[in-house]
């Protein structure tokens, strides 16, 4: 006899958990099946800090660069998420550097914030680590290099149009040790690109 209160009670405790999802999303149904995922590219111009040209300017690279962003993680405060990026740097070397060339992997943590009174624009700061190989004229037999790197980051994204955002990345990159003489190389730039956001799927704004 002393089961039948509980009996009673789960049904009673299912409906209440079933009725609370309904609620929540009557205010929030323009997010109905979006995933909290972006991809995009982008056209980077790279600062390769190697020395200056005959003109005293700093020896640009540039290249593409493409973007997985997840844009939420579990049990973290929203705007926490994660971003896996590739780098490919082979345009327009200068001209005493003509195999200067980049190719890297890296991923790590970012944080978003949106603006809230213009949800148009949001920034962010990221933080990775990943794995690079870089080619450059030869000292020998010695022209290619790669090397674990690490890469501090920020931007800011303006929704253009729908799900469709524009990007503006800059990152400033650590290639440790390379040259064999202990030489830090730190490789900077920025991104200029377009990122669909499926998390923005079907929203008001």
């Amino acid at each position: 006899m002393r089961l039948k209160p509980v009996t009673m009670l789960i049904p009673a405790v299912l409906f209440v958990a079933a009725a609370l999802p309904l609620s929540a999303q009557s205010a929030y149904s323009a997010k109905r099946g979006a995933w909290p995922v972006a991809v995009g590219a982008g056209y980077s111009s790279i600062n390769m800090d190697w020395g200056q040209d005959v003109h005293g300017n700093p020896r640009i690279v540039n290249g593409v660069t493409v973007w997985f962003d997840w844009k939420k993680l579990p049990f973290l405060p929203h705007g926490f998420g994660l971003e896996a990026e590739g780098e490919h740097v082979n345009w327009n070397q200068p001209a005493a550097l003509p195999q200067l060339r980049i190719d890297a992997v890296m991923g790590g943590p970012t944080y978003t914030y949106t603006v809230r009174d213009f949800r148009r624009l949001r920034f962010y700061g990221k933080g990775m680590i990943g794995f690079g190989g870089i080619d450059f004229p030869p000292f020998g037999n010695y022209s290619h290099d790669t090397r674990t790197i690490w890469t501090p980051g920020f931007g800011a994204e303006y929704r253009a149009w729908n799900s469709f955002w524009v990007r503006a990345d800059y990152e400033y990159q650590y290639w440790p040790n390379l040259f064999g003489g202990g030489r830090t190389l730190n490789p900077h730039g920025l991104t200029i690109g377009m990122v669909y956001d499926f998390s923005s799927m079907h929203r008001r704004y």
